[in-house]
């Protein structure tokens, strides 16, 4: 195989690709990683709008409430009533991110649950206008 700029037979590859061959595996590497960053949610949850800036606060489990009541707590499935059993002492704050279409009243029975088992701490997760 003859490449444009090499006059020998010997099939290699002229000495300027090879820079840009390690670039191009050096890209798929980082696309790749930086692909693989962001975690996904376990089911689909648009929370409400809010008009705070306030940071949610890192630490503590994920409890998500989708729009027909279904639950998961850190990335697996749960149900409403082994919820105070799962958190029960394993952390002070609860993260909540509920769908903005799921009941009100189905949320504040959650987190009553949740004050039950100890949890002295909600945070509501929203999206900023």
């Amino acid at each position: 195989m003859r490449l444009h700029g090499s006059d020998d037979d010997d099939g290699t590859a002229p000495e300027n690709t090879l820079p840009l061959i390690n670039i191009v595996f050096l890209l798929l590497t980082f696309f790749m990683v930086a692909g693989a960053l962001e975690r996904t949610d376990l089911f689909n949850v648009s929370p409400p709008m809010s008009n705070s800036e306030q940071a949610a606060p890192d630490g503590g489990p994920l409890l998500l409430i989708g729009a027909d009541g279904t639950l998961a707590l850190n990335d697996q499935t749960i149900g409403e009533e082994s919820l105070g059993k799962a958190v029960l002492g394993e952390s002070k704050l609860v993260r909540i991110k509920a769908d903005a279409a799921s009941d009100a009243a189905f949320v504040v029975r959650l987190m009553e649950k949740l004050r039950q088992a100890g949890v002295e701490k909600v945070s509501l997760i929203t999206m900023e206008r």
